[in-house]
């Protein structure tokens, strides 16, 4: 055993020395560039990105930060793929016919890969448009959730119920993006027929204007909920619409403050949010 082990000493020892260093290098030098080009992408796209009047300092943020995640990640893709071609023709695999069999296999497989380049094109599309970016809340055809990650190829959702949904971008028909510039509460409140109307909006107003003042909810509202108009005569309620601007992703926030504060308010007031009634008329014989 040990002349068998000292042969293999001696036959891989030249090796090691000339090929296994290069290796060594090889590796260690797609690390480094990996690494300073996730560097330089990061500084190159927050300069590159411009700002426009409606975006605010967090939607920027979030673009760049897709952008950078996209570029880095298929920049670093290129970077070990060539490495490792380098790595195979140190350790004498000769990577020639690797390639052509790869080339023909391209082909080969070409005419089932145009869902895939569908997709590619259909994201770089969507990343360029900046349609929705990283931390975007977003609905594909009734598939709804917040944008955890983006590729050229699929969008990654996660919905409310902690589901996560791979959405491959040449499926995406129809992007809404709940999360852009600014959102919005639209509340419909139903209140009992006998109310007077001016009050019930002299109520609404005064709830809204004091929670967009309150020092806790004032930064994620734009504008004050108010009354809109009277939205509907329904069975039991005279419908009532409500609607203010706030900042991306607090609009179900506010709404739900806002609820309870008109609950509160309504109590005080002597306002009836009516529940389902119907009239039977009963015939006597």
């Amino acid at each position: 055993m040990s002349e068998i082990f000292q042969k293999i000493v001696e036959v891989a020892t030249p090796w090691i020395i000339s090929n296994g260093i290069k290796i060594i290098v090889i590796i260690f030098i797609a690390y480094l560039i990996h690494k300073f080009s996730g560097i330089f992408i990061t500084k190159l796209i927050r300069k590159a990105v411009l700002s426009n009047h409606f975006s605010s300092k967090n939607d920027e943020k979030k673009r760049e930060d897709t952008l950078i995640r996209i570029f880095s990640t298929s920049f670093g893709l290129v970077i070990w793929a060539i490495a490792l071609l380098m790595v195979l023709q140190e350790a004498g695999i000769t990577i020639g016919p690797l390639l052509a069999a790869a080339g023909i296999a391209g082909l080969a497989f070409g005419f089932g890969g145009q869902y895939l380049i569908r997709d590619l094109i259909s994201g770089l599309f969507i990343i360029m448009e900046n349609q929705y970016r990283i931390g975007d809340v977003v609905c594909f055809d009734g598939t709804c959730g917040l944008v955890e990650d983006i590729s050229m190829r699929m969008t990654t959702l996660r919905d409310l119920d902690g589901v996560v949904h791979h959405v491959p971008h040449g499926e995406i028909k129809k992007v809404s993006n709940l999360a852009k510039y600014f959102a919005r509460v639209n509340l419909n409140v139903g209140v009992d027929y006998s109310s007077d109307i001016e009050h019930v909006i002299s109520v609404v107003n005064r709830v809204g204007n004091e929670l967009a003042e309150d020092s806790f909810w004032k930064e994620h509202i734009i504008k004050a909920p108010q009354f809109l108009r009277v939205n509907d005569f329904a069975d039991s309620s005279i419908e009532i619409k409500i609607l203010g601007d706030t900042q991306p992703l607090k609009q179900w926030d506010v709404t739900g403050e806002l609820r309870k504060r008109l609950k509160i308010a309504f109590d005080k007031e002597g306002i009836v949010i009516p529940f389902p009634q119907r009239v039977v008329h009963q015939s006597i014989k």
